[in-house]
């Protein structure tokens, strides 16, 4: 069963329906550095609002503290759904 799950997270995300391509409170992960926003590529972020041009979505960027440090209108190249055999990672993140 654990391998059949792994095959699974690396096939392409089925769309729930034909109109989002992620749901809002999926997490998802950065696929480029956004320099103006410090973030770098494997930061996570929450879905806050999927559009339904399926296309784009407002992604949240959060602090440990809970501090939003960004929330950004985000086309599908630049996030990706989180596989369930990743693993978290922490990094240093100066808050104004």
């Amino acid at each position: 069963m654990r391998q059949i799950k792994n095959r699974l997270d690396s096939l392409p995300r089925i769309l729930y329906n034909a109109t989002k391509m992620f749901d809002e409170l999926d997490t998802v992960v950065l696929t480029h550095d956004i320099k103006e926003f410090k973030l770098k590529a494997g930061d996570l972020g929450a879905v806050v609002h999927s559009y339904s041009d399926s296309k784009s979505a407002e992604v949240e960027f959060v602090a440990a503290s809970g501090k939003t440090i960004a929330v950004l209108t985000l086309d599908s190249e630049d996030i990706r759904p989180m596989k369930s055999h990743e693993i978290l990672h922490v990094r240093g993140f100066a808050t104004a």
